[in-house]
Formats: structure tokens, C-alpha cells, sequence
């Protein structure tokens, strides 16, 4: 790989200081770093280009930041097919699986192709009103109908595979991928699923019932959400990864499948998602008896 494009928090304290060493370490190992305006004057030598155009002139895409850098670079990538690789800026980093200290061997890695892949799943969703489709959009982690702020319930009708499941009356909903599920969902008390295994999630928030656990689906599966009572005066919203917030209304379905495509993470050759977990969630096992 010879091109990198690099999408970073330049909100970061450091990131000025990170970025020069990246720019230095490209320089020795004779990459290409694209950029955008606006992240350009601190990677010096550094390609500019659109965001638009960016997934479509690089070879992988390199994230630099935390959680919400690597979503906003999936939404970035759009329907491209570039890979991502994910450098830890921030704090927890689920998905980012290299650390400032291993920056530089991370280029070395994507240079002499011995990186690993995880492909991950994503969803696409769809909004109808009537006969209408009013939104599109797409989902690394999840989408989720749910409250502003508000402590009203709401009366969610689920299918799956066109088959009534059940009317939940809720705080709201989360479908989640499994890599979406140590995000909103595992705060939500909903299970941790391994990248690899091929399902999807539904997590009703709050429901009004004991009976409501987590659901687990085949990613084959085809989901449909109606808002089936909702109070006009207040706001439920419909957000993909944290964004969008489209205002739902009575009567809308919210349609969720796989896409087909999944997005491919590049690993160093040592990346152990098991080892993620241990330390962002601070595993440490059972105390033996001294």
C-alpha cells in the first residue's frame, strides 16, 4: 500500500505532534499521505483532496482519533470499498486496534502487507411514511429510535422476516451490529458479540414489561420497527451511528437489513480483539482465595 489517507481529530491535544511523526515516518518509508484541507497544514507533504474524493484515491483509509473518528470515516467511505485501520487518540477505542506507540510500526505493516482483516458488518436502513421512503441511511454500530429528552413512552410494533414479533411499549429501540455491541447497547445492559459471529441485535430500551430481553437474529434478517402510538408533542428520533435524528412520526416504519458489503479493518498481525475487551472493559477474572 502506498497511499494512505489519513482522517484525524485535530481536536486532540497531541494530534499536531502525532501527525508530524506519521508525515516523518511516510517520508522514510516512501508512502503517499492524502489528506483534506482542513487536516492538510499538519502533515507536512501531505496530498490534499475533497473528503468526497478521498476513499477513491487511497488505498486504506487510516483513522486517527477514537470511536467517533473511525464512524465518521465509515460515513466518510460511503459506498467505497477502501479498508480502514484505526489509531487510538482517545480513550476507549473499541474499534481502533493500534496505539500511538505502535503508529509507526502500523505503516510498516500496511507497506509490507502483513496486516489482518476483520470484515464488519453494517446496516442499512430506510424510513417509510405512507408509500414514501423519507430516509437512507447506513450504520457501522447501530440504529436506534429513541427519546430526546423526554421520559414518555412509546409503542413499538416489531417484525422480522414479515412475522409480528411483539408491541413494546418502551423507551425506544436499538439494532445493533456486533460491532456496534459494546456501544449503545452493551450500556443498555445488551449482550457482547464477538465481530465475526453473522447476527444482528435488537435491545428495547426500558421496556414496560419483565418479559423484554435481548433479541439475537440471523444477519440474513429483515427488521420493520413501527411507531405504532407515539405522543405528537414530543420528539422521537432516529439516528444511525449517532447522527441523522430524523423526527419520526405515527405510522412511520423503520426498515433495517444487512448490507451486503461489509467493511474491511486492518489489523497489525498481533491484534487480539479478546485482549481489546480485556482492557476496555477492565476484565480481570475471578480472585483466587490467598
Amino acid at each position: 500500500m502506498k497511499r494512505i489517507g489519513v482522517v484525524a481529530n485535530t481536536t486532540k491535544t497531541m494530534a499536531g505532534a502525532i501527525l508530524h511523526r506519521l508525515a516523518n515516518k511516510a517520508l522514510d518509508v516512501g508512502v503517499t499521505l492524502v489528506t483534506t484541507p482542513d487536516v492538510a497544514p499538519l502533515i507536512p507533504g501531505a496530498e490534499q483532496c475533497h473528503e468526497n474524493a478521498l476513499p477513491d484515491s487511497v488505498d486504506v483509509l487510516m483513522a486517527l482519533g477514537g470511536d467517533g473518528t473511525m464512524l465518521h470515516t465509515i460515513r466518510l467511505r460511503g459506498e467505497a470499498t477502501t479498508p480502514v485501520m484505526g489509531v487510538n487518540m482517545g480513550s476507549l477505542g473499541f474499534m481502533t486496534s493500534v496505539t500511538l506507540d505502535d503508529m509507526e510500526h502500523a505503516v510498516d505493516v500496511l507497506v509490507q502487507e502483513t496486516y489482518v482483516q476483520s470484515a464488519r458488518m453494517m446496516l442499512r436502513c430506510r424510513v417509510l411514511r405512507g408509500e414514501e421512503i423519507i430516509c437512507s441511511d447506513r450504520a457501522l454500530n447501530d440504529i436506534v429510535v429513541g427519546w430526546g429528552a423526554s421520559s414518555r413512552a412509546v409503542m413499538l410494533a416489531l417484525d422480522i422476516d414479515g412475522e409480528p414479533v411483539s408491541s413494546y411499549l418502551c423507551d425506544g429501540m436499538i439494532i445493533c451490529t456486533p460491532t456496534g455491541s459494546t456501544g449503545h447497547s452493551m450500556s443498555a445492559l445488551g449482550p457482547v458479540i464477538h465481530p465475526d459471529a453473522p447476527v444482528m441485535l435488537i435491545n428495547v430500551l426500558c421496556p414496560h414489561t419483565l418479559s423484554a430481553r435481548p433479541l439475537l437474529l440471523s444477519d440474513r434478517s429483515s427488521i420493520a420497527v413501527r411507531i405504532a402510538e407515539l405522543d405528537p408533542s414530543k420528539n422521537l428520533l432516529l439516528s444511525a451511528d449517532g447522527q441523522g435524528d430524523l423526527v419520526l412520526k405515527q405510522g412511520d416504519v423503520v426498515h433495517v437489513e444487512r448490507v451486503e458489503e461489509p467493511v474491511h479493518f486492518l489489523h497489525p498481525p498481533e491484534y487480539s480483539y479478546f485482549n481489546v475487551l480485556r482492557q476496555k472493559l477492565h476484565w480481570r477474572g475471578s480472585v483466587q482465595p490467598g
